[in-house]
C-alpha cells in the first residue's frame, strides 16, 4: 500500500512477525446442542451464525491452549523461546486464581528471561494487550513481547441456558511483537474504553470477593456466564461502529485503505450489521464464529491467524483488529501487517 498512513512518532515500532492458534479437536456441534436443550440448528445458525464450536476435555486447561499457540507463533516468527521478554495472556478463565496463567505458559515455553503477566479484559483483552505492547517497545521498555488470548469457556457455561450454551468454545490464538527500526509501521494507532456502568450486561459473578467460596450463593448459577443478549447486542453495534470510525480518522486512512476488519467473533448478526453501517464490503469482514463460536479473548488472534495463513491479508496492508466485550469493554489496534 503506497498511501502514507498517519502514526505515532518515535523510531521504535512494534510489528507482528509471528501467529499461530490452537483449539480442541473435541467439537460440539448445533445438532448436538439440540438433543441437551430446546433448541435447533436452524435457531442457532440464524441468531448467531454458528455451527461448531472447540470443547476442551477436562486435561486441557486455558494455560495448555495458550501454550500451543504461543509455540507455532513463535515458529512463525523464528524467535526463541529463551529470547522472549514478556509474555501476556489474555482470559476471563485463568488457569487458576493464582498464579498467573501466564506464569505458566511461561514455564512450559522455558521463557525463562521473560516477566509476565494476564489480562482481564473479557472479550477485548487480546486488542488491550496489543496496546500495552505497542506502549512497551515504542518506550524501549522490551524488543519483543508475546501476547496470547486463550479461553476455556465451555468450562463456566451453564448448559441448561440454551440463550449462552450455543455461543461460547474454546481456544487460544497468539501474536508475537518485535521491536523494528527498518520503517515499518506495525502497531499504527491503539484505542481502548470502557463503561464500567454497564458491567451485568456480561457477567459471572462467583467466585469472588464478592462472592467468595465459603459464602453460600443466592443463586447457585451465579458460578456461569450470564449475557443479557439485546443490551449487548445494541451497546457491540454501536462501540464497533465508533470505534473503527475513530481509527479511520485518527490514521488519516478510509475503508478503501484497510485491508481486512478482524472483528471479535460474538455473533455474526452484530458483525454484518456493524460491516453494513461502516459500508465494509464482505471481502474486507473476516468471520469465522461459525466454526469457533465465541472464544471470548481468543477470537481475535484465532481469526487474524487464519486470516494471514489463508493469504486473505498480505505483508504491507493495512488491518483492524476491533472488540467489545464485558466491563463493558471495547478497543481496537491499526496495525500495518
Amino acid at each position: 500500500m503506497n498511501k502514507e498512513v498517519k502514526g505515532r512518532g518515535g523510531c521504535y515500532r512494534a510489528v507482528i512477525t509471528g501467529y499461530g492458534s490452537f483449539a480442541p479437536a473435541k467439537k460440539l456441534t448445533n445438532e448436538e446442542l439440540a438433543k441437551m436443550v430446546d433448541t435447533s440448528d436452524e435457531w442457532i445458525t440464524t441468531r448467531t451464525g454458528i455451527k461448531v464450536r472447540h470443547i476442551t476435555t477436562e486435561d486441557e486447561t486455558t494455560a495448555y491452549l495458550a501454550t500451543e499457540a504461543a509455540k507455532r507463533a513463535l515458529v512463525e516468527a523464528k524467535l526463541d523461546a529463551g529470547e522472549v521478554e514478556l509474555i501476556i495472556v489474555a482470559t476471563i478463565t485463568p488457569e487458576m486464581v493464582f498464579p498467573s496463567t501466564a506464569s505458566f505458559v511461561q514455564r512450559s515455553l522455558q521463557a525463562r528471561k521473560a516477566w509476565v503477566f494476564d489480562l482481564a479484559a473479557a472479550c477485548s483483552g487480546f486488542v488491550y494487550g496489543v496496546s500495552i505492547v505497542q506502549q512497551f517497545i515504542e518506550g524501549g521498555r522490551v524488543k519483543n513481547a508475546i501476547v496470547i488470548g486463550a479461553e476455556t469457556l465451555t468450562k463456566i457455561t451453564n448448559w441448561s441456558d440454551r440463550t449462552s450454551c450455543i455461543l461460547f468454545g474454546d481456544g487460544a490464538g497468539a501474536v508475537v511483537l518485535e521491536r523494528a527500526e527498518d520503517g515499518r509501521k506495525g502497531v499504527i494507532y491503539s484505542t481502548m474504553s470502557s463503561d464500567g456502568d454497564r458491567w451485568e450486561a456480561l457477567n459471572c459473578q462467583a467466585y469472588g470477593s464478592l462472592h467468595p467460596p465459603d459464602k453460600e450463593l443466592d443463586d447457585p448459577k451465579k458460578i456461569y456466564m450470564e449475557i443479557k443478549g439485546r443490551e449487548v447486542y445494541q451497546q457491540a453495534v454501536r462501540r464497533i461502529i465508533e470505534t473503527v470510525m475513530e481509527c479511520l480518522e485518527w490514521c488519516g486512512v478510509t475503508i478503501d485503505d484497510i485491508a481486512m476488519v478482524i472483528s471479535h467473533q460474538m455473533n455474526a448478526r452484530i458483525i454484518e450489521s456493524a460491516a453494513k453501517r461502516l459500508k465494509l464490503p464482505n471481502e474486507k469482514v473476516f468471520l469465522n464464529i461459525a466454526e469457533y463460536g465465541n472464544t471470548s479473548a481468543a477470537s481475535v488472534p484465532i481469526a487474524f491467524d487464519e486470516c494471514a495463513r489463508s493469504g486473505k491479508i498480505k505483508r504491507g496492508d493495512i488491518i483492524i483488529f476491533v472488540a467489545f466485550g464485558a466491563g463493558l469493554t471495547w478497543g481496537a489496534n491499526v496495525i500495518e501487517f
